[in-house]
């Protein structure tokens, strides 16, 4: 399926009010994108195999949204056919001292993949222009010399930074996918009724949760001028819709499992030498008796 129009294009302004949370794309039914999303892990796997032993490229997922979009499910249910081994999930939360005395980038730096693997952000360095924007206490608390924290373009430079350190990366083989999973506010209530009402899912829910809802439009704006900003050629953002969970899943698998088959994976070429010594263990192994 093609999801080109979820897709943020780079050089070009957006309005976030134009991606419809709800879209379901030309699926027929929940469990027709199931079938999909089913087929779409079984080739993961397979490519995610092919990634490692190549050993040449790594992946970068980044997922961002609202509180209760969904992006721990869809890691849970997208990862579930990868080999644990070949794959790493960071959550990002509140900075730690040792973190603030760092460049804002720096613990995300660190917890790059390896070439051959697969890392996810659940949040990433893209809250340096979400929730510090929206909560300027925050800025004003980072240890940053004085001057950068009155500059009216702090957002622009922080933007700047963003897209050149992508492009770094994937100029050193980090392929990047950025997902933004767009829940609407309406949704987002029905989650947060469902996590107070039932009471093994009370752990989800903070009060927290619903003083970030009342900065709503706010975090929309943030979005919307990220978006703008930091879809670029080498790293674009993708839109998904989120208030069906199973179309959101089925969309982010195929374009991951898309995104490795373009980069024409291969295992590595065995050599001549090899060759005769694999064929030299062989009559050693076929002559135990």
């Amino acid at each position: 399926m093609n999801y080109g129009n979820l897709l943020v294009p780079p050089n070009k302004k957006i309005k976030l009010s134009d991606y419809d949370p709800g879209f379901t794309g030309k699926y027929k039914s929940k469990k027709e994108a199931q079938k999909k999303l089913s087929a779409d892990l079984e080739k993961l796997a397979g490519l995610q195999d092919v990634l490692y032993a190549q050993d040449t490229y790594a992946l970068l997922l980044i997922f961002q949204a609202m509180d209760a979009a969904g992006k721990d499910g869809i890691i849970k249910h997208i990862m579930s056919g990868v080999n644990p081994q070949g794959c790493q999930v960071f959550a990002f939360k509140a900075p730690s001292q040792e973190e603030l005395d760092h460049d804002f980038l720096w613990r995300n730096m660190k917890a790059l993949p390896e070439r051959g693997r697969i890392g996810i952000f659940n949040r990433s360095y893209y809250e340096e222009v979400l929730v510090v924007r929206v909560h300027p206490e925050i800025l004003m608390g980072q240890r940053i010399p004085p001057i950068e924290k009155k500059d009216k373009d702090i957002w622009k430079h922080r933007y700047e930074d963003i897209n050149n350190v992508e492009r770094y990366l994937t100029r050193n083989g980090i392929v990047i996918l950025k997902f933004f999973l767009n829940v609407s506010k309406k949704e987002q209530k029905n989650r947060f009724l469902d996590r107070i009402n039932q009471p093994e899912k009370n752990w989800k829910f903070a009060f927290g949760d619903i003083q970030e809802r009342d900065r709503w439009n706010d975090y929309m704006e943030a979005y919307e001028d990220m978006f703008n900003a930091t879809s670029t050629e080498w790293a674009p953002w993708h839109i998904i819709p989120a208030d069906a969970k199973w179309f959101a899943r089925a969309a982010i698998a195929d374009i991951i499992s898309d995104k490795l088959k373009s980069l024409d994976l291969r295992y590595p070429e065995v050599s001549d030498t090899h060759k005769k010594e694999l064929l030299k263990a062989k009559k050693i192994l076929e002559s135990e008796g």
